[in-house]
């Protein structure tokens, strides 16, 4: 018998902030902590940067070659055992690096948690939400993006008191206990078994056997993968690019700490006011905005309010990226094989956000004024904004048929 409206509603307010709690321990034990505990980690193992965020950037790979295989694992088995196996593994993950003696070990530590990465992170959340979420699917991935967006903002202070009271080897005990004592129950007891549906089923479009997807993926790939290059090397160089571009260090702080809640509020405006416009539009917008802000970045050089305008237009973008990252490979290509899809999508962004920081970093050797870096970034938002309408322009044809 089907459950009434009321039920599967209930069902869906319960299972998207679970999602979203492990969202944010896992963002932010996987990926956000190294940023404050790697001096303590380097220091203490007497190794180096190159090594220590080497060995990190070995982990986004890891992501990148797993991701595919686990987007099939959701589409044959659902995503409860996936996100699961996810907790354990950045669990044994975190242990593992609390208790690292060397390069070896904190290499094992990344790599391990670069595949729970692949495994409990957005995209494996977004394939799930698909498979239970029906007609609310957009709503719901907005809504656990909401959550993740608080990742940062819990785990950095979080992780610095925490080193500072304890050290950073108790800091990761400490994350490897919250992974399997919060997101595994979390994961095993409130996701529906198997991909299970708590809402209606509703008409899915199927792609047509004859449409081009192939071209239409490339490029939408190519766009994510390039909105993403953009977006890691940002996290790593914005500070410097904004004091080069004649800001005080304290206001190119004060700048970049403006991002993160625009990127919440930018994700609330899509949950409260975008529900009946359509994701590929919406996709425009983000890709479109990106361009803008960085135009508006290469332009600062020393007036506040053009880099106080960058920030608010690159964190409204930024953080809508990832609901269009969830959202808009469903309008072009169906809801087949979801997971699978997603998966695909994630590879190259891994391999992208893995990268991005050398690679501006080795733009600066031969760019001491940044300005040709800067312009690099404008063109690459550009590229990647010619790159998505591509991918809508060239998408398959889709027929709409009820789901069975």
């Amino acid at each position: 018998m089907m459950m009434s409206d009321r039920a599967r509603l209930i069902d869906l307010r319960r299972v998207v902030p679970a999602l979203g709690i492990a969202q944010i321990i896992s963002w932010g034990s996987l990926f956000y902590a190294i940023g404050v505990l790697g001096a303590a980690m380097r220091d203490e193992l007497e190794t180096n940067d190159v090594i220590l965020f080497g060995s990190f950037t070995c982990g986004l790979f890891a992501s990148g070659i797993v991701s595919p295989w686990i987007g099939r694992r959701i589409d044959a088995r659902g995503g409860r055992t996936v996100l699961a196996a996810g907790s354990l593994i950045g669990a044994l993950a975190c242990l593992t690096l609390a208790l690292s003696r060397g390069p070896v070990s904190l290499l094992a530590g990344w790599i391990l948690a670069g595949i729970a990465s692949a495994a409990c992170l957005y995209d494996p959340a977004f394939a799930t939400l698909h498979r239970i979420a029906g007609a609310s699917y957009r709503r719901a991935v907005t809504a656990l993006t909401l959550f993740g967006g608080f990742a940062s903002t819990v785990f950095w202070p979080l992780s610095q008191f925490l080193l500072d009271s304890v050290g950073w080897r108790a800091t990761f005990g400490v994350y490897a206990a919250l992974h399997a004592l919060v997101c595994f129950p979390l994961h095993a007891l409130l996701i529906p078994r198997d991909g299970a549906s708590l809402t209606a089923p509703i008409a899915q479009p199927q792609v047509s056997a004859v449409a081009p997807a192939g071209a239409a993926f490339v490029w939408l790939a190519s766009a994510f993968a390039v909105a993403t290059f953009i977006s890691s090397a940002l996290s790593a160089h914005l500070i410097g690019l904004l004091t080069s571009s004649g800001l005080a260090p304290r206001d190119a702080v004060l700048i970049g700490s403006l991002i993160g809640p625009m990127q919440v509020a930018g994700r609330v405006m899509e949950f409260a006011f975008a529900r009946h416009v359509r994701a590929l539009f919406v996709g425009t917008l983000a890709f479109a905005l990106l361009a803008v802000s960085l135009l508006m970045l290469s332009q600062v050089r020393g007036v506040w309010i053009v880099a106080l305008g960058f920030a608010l237009l690159y964190g409204w973008s930024n953080g809508v990226m990832t609901i269009v990252r969830g959202t808009v490979p469903a309008e072009l290509f169906g809801s087949r094989g979801y997971g699978s899809l997603l998966g695909r999508l994630a590879q190259p962004q891994f391999i992208a956000k893995a990268i991005a920081p050398l690679a501006l970093t080795l733009v600066f050797i031969v760019d001491a004024s940044r300005n040709v870096s800067l312009w690099t970034l404008v063109a690459c938002a550009v590229l990647a904004l010619f790159a998505y309408r591509r991918a809508v322009s060239v998408r398959p044809a889709v027929a709409s048929t009820s789901s069975q």
